[in-house]
């Protein structure tokens, strides 16, 4: 059974106006952000109890100052942030202007574990054209500077301001994927290795592949299965690599398309299906993503519990929604953040028909 953790970029908000709050002793990259990194675990339950723990321990240290953690990827309110003072982030800053200036985004990113760089790149090679899946299932930031966007996730879009974000080309072999890295750290731009912010990349520090493409999610329970669908893509394309499969061919151009289609709409509308390269009901395709992957989770015995929440998702909207429709009741954008700040330390609210959790 392999590995996999989470990092949780939350947003630091005011326990009181809900506005942004910076503070400086528990940020990330951000004042306003704090990042929650938890231990490898092996089940989807005890992935849920570790994003659970880890936004519990956030809450309570961001009380210490008067504010509370909300897994919001965009602050919904126009805001400025601040930096960290470190020479790392005074150089992106030089470098990158308003991009570096503006991006206050909070993402999820899960490392699976691989047994060599072979196999990570060709686990990179093979889940490609499933990315932008997971990015609509995700979607949680409708919400920018005071306005509605009219996307699910504005921060993949903001996100992809970035020269080295967004998906990647095949890379064919470890040789393939540092040439590239090699290629792209010697135009000078990426002030490190740490910039590449590919879609999903090797870790530069664990022996995992890193999956980055998604939102923060609302809930704690659709961020854990979130999770479990990553690990069994991992799982799903190193098969195919061992039994001689070939990696799709789909270039990033093409691949950065369906991203931007995942992030228009999440699940609310159409998506690009990657068995066809043209658009179907994102249900469609969803249920394309879970037959896919049905081997693995019903081997980790995962399989009911992913489609219930995908059922979900499908049915109730993703956080996206969630959020407009907390809008909608007297357009304040402060309810929009104490829905959140509930929301990102409970499940789902059971629909009629479904009177217990999805997932305990």
């Amino acid at each position: 059974m392999r590995t996999f953790g989470v990092e949780e970029e939350l947003l630091l908000v005011d326990g009181e106006t809900l506005e942004p709050l910076p503070a400086g002793e528990w940020a990330a990259t951000l004042h306003e952000q704090i990042e929650v990194v938890s231990p490898p675990q092996t089940t989807l339950a005890g992935q849920l109890a570790a994003i659970r723990a880890g936004r519990a321990l956030a809450d309570a240290a961001a009380a210490r100052v008067g504010g509370r953690v909300v897994a919001l990827p965009t602050a919904p309110q126009e805001t400025t942030p601040h930096l960290v003072p470190a020479p790392r982030y005074r150089r992106i800053r030089e470098q990158f202007g308003l991009t570096a200036a503006e991006q206050l985004t909070c993402g999820f990113h899960v490392h699976v574990d691989v047994d060599s760089r072979q196999e990570g790149v060709a686990v990179l090679d093979r889940i490609r054209p499933w990315l932008p899946t997971l990015l609509a299932l995700s979607t949680n930031s409708p919400f920018w500077g005071g306005v509605d966007t009219g996307y699910a996730s504005y921060r993949y879009q903001a996100w992809s301001r970035w020269p080295t974000a967004g998906p990647t080309d095949a890379f064919g072999s470890p040789g393939g994927y540092d040439r590239h890295r090699a290629a792209l750290l010697g135009t000078g731009v990426p002030v490190d290795a740490a910039m590449l912010y590919f879609d999903a990349r090797l870790s530069e520090h664990h022996p995992t592949v890193e999956v980055r493409v998604a939102d923060v999610c609302l809930y704690p329970e659709r961020a854990a299965v979130i999770a479990a669908l990553i690990r069994a893509l991992v799982e799903t394309a190193s098969r195919a690599w061992v039994a001689g499969s070939p990696a799709p061919e789909v270039p990033a151009s093409l691949l950065r398309v369906w991203s931007w289609q995942a992030s228009r709409t999440g699940v609310e509308g159409q998506l690009i299906d990657p068995t066809t390269g043209t658009p179907a009901p994102a249900g469609d395709v969803i249920a394309g993503l879970l037959e896919t992957l049905r081997p693995v989770l019903a081997a980790s015995e995962e399989e009911d519990t992913v489609e219930a929440v995908l059922t979900d998702i499908l049915r109730r909207g993703t956080g996206a929604r969630h959020q407009r429709e907390a809008y909608a009741a007297r357009h304040d954008l402060r309810d929009v953040v104490a829905a959140a700040v509930d929301a990102t330390h409970r499940a789902p609210t059971p629909a009629p028909e479904d009177p217990e959790p999805l997932l305990a």
